[in-house]
């Protein structure tokens, strides 16, 4: 994905009975323009994000990273349960996926729950500039509806 283009755009797909879904054109291009891989994570209630691998897989191991070298400096021999906590998150957040015929997305158990929609309903596609983010409909409503008054500050602050 080249640096420079965002993947913006909202549209409605249905999750066929096979648990598939169709990436729009319009965004599955500049998605891809890194390669194949692409990673699907768990981000909020009722939300995941589709990234190229080529740009997860960077992010990911700088983090773990960071987490593993303070581990082996013994800086966090006493947050045993957060180290718990992020380990049971990582093991679970993240799928590495390829897509099937027609830029369609099978979305994985495990996945299907956290989005919390069933076959045959609609999900919400957004281009959310780095990736590609498909919602369930209330919860896509509900943090459109929530978010949209701060967007006039937002746009100022990142072209400041």
């Amino acid at each position: 994905m080249n640096a420079a283009e965002l993947l913006i755009g909202e549209f409605v797909r249905t999750l066929d009975e096979r648990h598939r879904l169709a990436i729009p054109p319009e965004l599955l291009d500049p998605l891809l323009a890194a390669g194949p891989r692409l990673v699907l994570a768990k981000e909020r209630a009722g939300c995941l994000s589709l990234w190229p691998a080529a740009v997860w897989k960077p992010r990911l191991d700088a983090a773990v990273d960071v987490v593993r070298s303070k581990m082996q400096a013994g800086l966090l021999t006493q947050r045993v349960s957060q180290l718990q906590d992020l380990g049971r998150l990582l093991s679970t957040r993240h799928k590495v996926v390829s897509l099937a015929a027609r830029g369609r997305l099978v979305v994985p158990e495990g996945f299907r729950e956290f989005l919390a929609v069933e076959p045959g309903a609609d999900l919400i596609v957004v281009g959310a500039a780095v990736c590609v983010e498909l919602w369930q409909p209330a919860a896509w409503s509900a943090f459109v509806t929530s978010e949209m008054p701060g967007f006039r500050q937002r746009i100022d602050d990142l072209t400041a």
